[in-house]
């Protein structure tokens, strides 16, 4: 029995450690393939002029392909996005973990996680049916698809996972901070925004940021709600286009072996850059808070 157990054991440890090798070896692959296809983009522009092109027109003769416009509008949508959901999840985070009576939090923990399980492309139809008409109306808009639609839609989208892992951080703050502060008299209130959350900073920072990569990311919603004009955006209430909703709206029409489809898989490349910092950031923070 011990030597069937033993087997057991090392033939799981094995598995996990495979099935950790070849999440690497995928995200390599992936990377070297979106590498071999978008290197190509540079034959028919410079680096400096592909990143700091103020003009999208990769079907022009000759082709314009600088994406300096979609990156500042796939950054201001995040941003915005960001300034939206960041304060409030953090305190419905607060609310979940520390002030809403104990049979209430359960519920509202499900409802958090219902959320995150709607489709993007769903909330991006309910924000071109409903969000967008109304901030056109109320506004006084000449186009409800802004860069503030998109923000408001991500920010919706980001709410989750920013609530779910701020709750995991303050509920691992020790008890005994929380005690010793009631204990020298601070009320509840100055016990939270004074001990619990100096205790959970790394934790909702890491969530933050890990809310940011999920935005940032974010291709059909954004899409939808963005109006789609690849302009260097001066406000956050006009249109815009991201690098996301450029490879979805573009792929399919750019011919094979074009310098459009060639610059499509660079600023796949990008993304991909972008977005592994924004991870490995949070999971540098993540491990710090750990460590402390």
């Amino acid at each position: 029995m011990v030597t069937l157990r033993k087997a057991k054991e090392f033939l799981i440890e094995k598995l996990i450690l495979a099935c950790g090798l070849a999440s690497i070896v995928f995200v390599a692959l992936i990377f070297i393939f979106l590498l071999r296809e978008g290197i190509s983009v540079f034959k028919s522009a410079s680096f400096g002029s592909f990143l700091g092109g103020k003009f999208w027109y990769p079907i022009s003769d000759p082709p314009r392909l600088g994406i300096l416009p979609l990156i500042l509008g796939s950054l201001l949508v995040t941003a915005g996005a960001i300034a939206l959901a960041v304060p409030l999840g953090i305190a419905a985070a607060f609310y979940i973990a520390d002030v809403a009576p104990a049979k209430l939090r359960p519920l509202l923990k499900s409802c958090v996680e219902i959320l995150s399980a709607i489709p993007s492309v769903v909330l991006g139809f309910l924000g071109l049916t409903i969000l967008v008409p109304f901030l056109k109306h109320f506004l006084r808009l000449p186009t409800g698809l802004t860069a503030f639609a998109g923000s408001i839609m991500l920010a919706f989208m980001a709410l989750p996972t920013i609530i779910s892992i701020s709750e995991d951080a303050i509920h691992a703050v020790p008890r005994e901070y929380k005690e010793g502060a009631l204990a020298l008299g601070a009320t509840h209130w100055q016990t939270l925004y004074r001990v619990i959350i100096h205790g959970a900073m790394p934790g909702i920072i890491a969530a933050s940021m890990l809310g940011i990569g999920r935005v940032f990311g974010e291709t059909m919603a954004v899409m939808m709600v963005t109006g789609n004009a690849a302009v260097i955006p001066t406000s956050l209430f006009q249109p815009v286009r991201t690098l996301t909703a450029t490879i979805a709206a573009e792929m399919g029409e750019a011919a094979g072996g074009s310098p459009h489809y060639f610059a499509l898989f660079a600023i796949g490349i990008v993304l991909f850059i972008i977005s592994f910092l924004i991870n490995l950031s949070a999971d540098l923070l993540l491990n710090r808070g750990k460590k402390r």
